[in-house]
């Protein structure tokens, strides 16, 4: 069984991409592309940057257990 949280959340940033395409190519806005796609590559950013966090704290108490 699939989780709906996942499809849904998956689903509106999908959704979310396809208007601002829209909108940008019938020239209702006037963003640049990289905001234009951003709910395509913020969340993935978001989590990368969570991973970060967690490895720098996983080094650090590495160090100081020692």
């Amino acid at each position: 069984m699939r989780d709906s949280s996942n499809a849904s959340s998956g689903g509106f940033c999908g959704l979310l991409t396809i208007v601002f395409i829209v909108l940008k190519l019938t020239n209702y806005i006037s963003w640049g592309w990289e905001w234009v796609l951003a709910p395509l590559w913020i969340p993935f950013a978001v989590v990368l940057f969570i991973l970060l966090i967690v490895l720098i704290i996983s080094v650090i108490k590495a160090i100081f257990e020692r």
